[in-house]
Formats: structure tokens, C-alpha cells, sequence
């Protein structure tokens, strides 16, 4: 590895600045990493939001790639499906992929923690909390003056941005001419409550699942810690006839509890105390577009593209963006011009843009199939035919969830070939006999046959768009 001159700045240490400081120091480029928090190592490892999050293969790409996956999969728990539970306390479970596919349950904080600090082994990276980053401006020379709150100002060759959601460096970037941005929050938010051991130490429900309680218009899931506790969530409205204004004393939690999650109550001994200690929080979407200030500022992550928590695939995305940037950086010469560093920005901007959209209305679509149609038996009939398809034809059928999860596809790839799909499967799931010719192999051939036909003219069937039916 050669050492280069410059002195890259990442504003954010959060999932992303952390692996992204590693990487860059990995290429050679001397980094300092920005936080504006304190250091979490003195205020505890689950500071700040502990929402459990899904790892999943375009993650572990750029975590192979960062040379960190031995010491993430001592905290990674592999989660083999999803396990619905109905008012009756009935289960369900609804395998993701093939035998050897796998989501990964790992704690936001305790990840984290080890990106930061491996990060912060690297001679070449140093990190900095306390640190509120208030925008950037260019100077004369070109270079970058990352400014604080508190006045002062750091002079930079590049600029990358991984603050968040509430960027401050994207904050900047909106005054610039011909810079695309849209907020949007969801009416929905969401509600952290842990399930601890049983009095045993044990998992008090299956510990490789996803477990939802879908029920309309909110849900309740838990996904599986290290240990025996369940990181537990509610998604509701803030509004309306059920919501979080509506849940307001300790009479009113219990009652909506036992009505809609009776086969919980008995698991969550601390449900009131959780319930009181924790906020409710929001969730906000972000798009914008370009992605990059010419060759010296760049985001990457939720700063770029936030989205909702429903497809598990936030952080995956984020940490593509990481992989695919760094095998850009990787094809720059030694002692790239600006150009080429410009030209490098932009190809990174404009591949990722569609995809980064693409995850995002995924996303916001999923949560109703989640809460709305996970248990439904129309919907479960057709997850069972797909996969039939899928096992028959894996060459020809590719499930959207796969696509998604389990390969390197890009988002918006997988998005048009799940729509040609979902318009298939609309035909199939309309045939009069379908709940007793579903097993039989005509339907397979049907699949097949019209799928085959779609992608060789998409107006052979003729039909609307369709709307995705989608998995988490």
C-alpha cells in the first residue's frame, strides 16, 4: 500500500464513516473521522438508537472487504426466516431463501463500537467526538474547510459525508444550483421494547426467526440478541383511533397489548417500564441527487438516501455504496488528477442514484405488505407457488426477496424483474382453481411460459402496472 498526500475528511462516525474511514485508510489516504457526539465508549455501547438491524449479503460484502468479518460474526445471529404469529398465538414460519441463506441479526450499537474502533486501529485514521460539524465550504485553492459549530474550521483535500439522515454536510450541498432534495416522514412510528431470557437464560421464542405480529395498520416484530433477549418494536401510527396518542397510560398499554399481542404479555414482564423509558421515534426518507460536489465532497449512506427500516436494507445499502466506491478508488492511477477524481464522484453518484430510489420504494411498500398481507392466506399461497417456481426453475424465477437480499444485483434491476414477476403472479393468483391446482406442475409451465413471453415483449400480458408483493 502506497502512502497518499492527501488528507480525506468523513464527517459522521456512525456505520458508515466507521468502515468507510477504514477503507479509505486501507487505500492509503490519511482520514480523520468527525462525530459530533461524545465518545460512546464512555456514555455505553447502546447509547443512542438500539433498533436491532438485518445484515445481509451486500453488507457483508463490504465487511469482507474491510478485512472486519471475523469480529462482527461474534455478534451476528443468523435469523433463517420470518415467524408470524396470529391473534391466537398460532405460528407460522415463512423461510427466506434456500438452505443456505441467511439474514443477520446484530445490534446497531455494538456494531458500531467495532467499526469505530477497528477503524481507529489503522495508523492512518484518527477519530474525533465532540466534534458538530456545521457545513463546509470550498476555499480558494479548491480544498475543503469542514467547519464546527464552535467556529473553528479544518482544512481537507476531499470531503465524505456519513452523517445521517439530518446530514450537515448535505445541509450544505442543498444551496447549491441545481441540487434535487426531498424529505418525507412517514405517519407511522415505532417503539423499542426488549424481551429478556426466560428465568432459565433461554430464548423465550425461536431464536433464528423474525418474528412479526402483523395486524393492519401496525405491527409488532422482535428480532434475536446474543444472550437470549429479543429486541422487540412496535410500528404504529402517531395518529388515529390505535395509535401512540391514543396509548397513553399504563391501563391503556396493557389492553391494547392483550388485544392485539395476547401471547406476549406473559413474555415481557417489563412491558410498562419499556414502554415508559423509551420515546417514540420517527422515521423520514431522504432523496437527492447528485450525490457529489465535482471531485472533493461526497456522501454515502442514509446522508444520500434514508430510508424506512422495512426491507432491512438500509444499512446493506449504505455499506454498498462503501464497496462500490472503494472498487472506483481502486481504479484511480497513482496520483489521480482532480479530473479523474471528478469523473470518479460522478460515476459513483449516477450508479448509485437509481438503485438508492429503487430500495427506498421498496421499502416504504413493504411495511404494508407486513403488517397488512404476511398473514394473510392468499398471500401465504402465493409465497408457497413461487417458491415452487423458483426450486423447479432457479434460473428462470428469481424471488424479489432474493434478489434483494441475498445477491449484488442492484436494487433497480431487482425492481423490474420483481414487477415482471408480480405481473405473472397476478394471472396465476386470478385462476378460478388455484387453491386446488396450485401444487400441480401446469402451473410451474404457466409461470414460466408467460414469464418467458414479458421479457420478450413486457406488453404481452397486457395488464396495469402491478403493485409489488414483497417480503422482509
Amino acid at each position: 500500500m502506497s502512502i497518499h498526500a492527501e488528507h480525506h475528511a468523513v464527517v459522521g462516525a456512525g456505520l458508515i464513516g466507521g468502515i468507510w474511514s477504514l477503507m479509505l485508510a486501507q487505500r492509503g489516504y490519511k482520514v480523520t473521522l468527525y462525530d459530533r457526539r461524545p465518545d460512546p465508549r464512555k456514555a455505553g455501547v447502546d447509547a443512542g438508537r438500539s433498533i436491532n438491524l438485518a445484515l445481509s449479503d451486500r453488507g457483508w460484502k463490504a465487511i469482507k472487504k474491510a478485512g472486519v468479518e471475523s469480529v462482527v460474526r461474534k455478534i451476528a445471529l443468523p435469523v433463517k426466516g420470518r415467524m408470524m404469529h396470529d391473534y391466537a398465538g398460532n405460528q407460522f414460519f415463512q423461510q427466506y431463501g434456500n438452505d443456505e441463506q441467511f439474514i443477520y441479526s446484530v445490534s446497531r450499537g455494538r456494531l458500531n463500537m467495532i467499526l469505530v474502533e477497528e477503524a481507529e486501529k489503522h495508523p492512518l485514521v484518527e477519530v474525533k467526538f465532540d466534534h458538530p460539524c456545521s457545513g463546509y465550504s470550498l476555499n480558494n485553492d479548491g480544498l475543503v474547510n469542514v467547519n464546527f459549530k464552535d467556529g473553528r474550521s479544518v482544512v481537507h483535500d476531499r470531503l465524505f459525508g456519513t452523517d445521517g439522515v439530518y446530514s450537515s454536510v448535505r445541509s450544505t450541498m442543498i444551496r447549491n444550483d441545481r441540487f434535487n432534495y426531498t424529505q418525507q416522514y412517514i405517519p407511522h412510528g415505532y417503539k423499542e421494547i426488549i424481551m429478556f431470557p426466560s428465568d432459565s437464560g433461554d430464548y423465550r421464542i425461536a431464536e433464528n426467526a423474525l418474528h412479526i405480529w402483523p395486524r393492519g395498520q401496525f405491527m409488532f416484530m422482535a428480532l434475536p440478541n446474543p444472550g437470549g433477549s429479543f429486541t422487540c418494536t412496535l410500528f404504529a401510527p402517531f395518529e388515529g383511533a390505535e395509535s401512540f396518542k391514543n396509548i397513553q397510560s399504563d391501563e391503556d398499554v396493557v389492553k391494547f397489548y392483550q388485544k392485539h399481542f395476547p401471547d406476549t404479555i406473559d413474555m415481557l414482564p417489563n412491558l410498562i417500564e419499556d414502554w415508559n423509558a423509551n420515546p417514540v421515534s420517527s422515521m423520514c426518507t431522504v432523496k437527492c441527487c447528485p450525490w457529489n460536489v465535482g471531485g472533493r465532497v461526497a456522501l454515502l449512506g442514509d446522508s444520500a438516501h434514508a430510508i424506512v427500516p422495512f426491507y432491512g436494507q438500509g444499512m446493506n445499502s449504505g455499506l454498498e455504496d462503501c464497496s462500490i466506491l472503494s472498487e472506483l478508488i481502486d481504479e484511480l492511477p497513482e496520483g489521480a488528477s482532480e479530473e479523474q477524481w471528478e469523473s470518479l464522484l460522478d460515476e459513483y453518484s449516477q450508479v448509485r442514484k437509481p438503485a438508492a430510489d429503487a430500495i427506498l420504494d421498496l421499502a416504504l411498500h413493504n411495511y404494508i405488505v407486513m403488517r397488512d398481507k404476511t398473514g394473510d392466506k392468499t398471500y401465504q399461497l402465493q409465497k408457497k407457488i413461487e417458491a415452487r417456481i423458483a426450486e423447479a426453475h432457479p434460473d428462470k424465477w428469481k424471488p424479489l426477496y432474493s434478489l434483494v437480499t441475498f445477491s449484488h444485483t442492484p436494487y433497480d434491476e431487482a425492481l423490474k424483474r420483481g414487477e415482471m414477476q408480480q405481473a405473472v403472479m397476478n394471472v396465476i393468483m386470478s385462476q378460478s382453481d388455484i387453491e386446488t391446482t396450485w401444487e400441480s406442475e401446469k402451473i410451474i409451465e404457466l409461470a414460466i411460459n408467460m414469464l418467458e413471453k414479458y421479457q420478450a415483449d413486457p406488453n404481452t400480458l397486457a395488464r396495469p402496472k402491478p403493485l409489488l408483493s414483497v417480503d422482509v
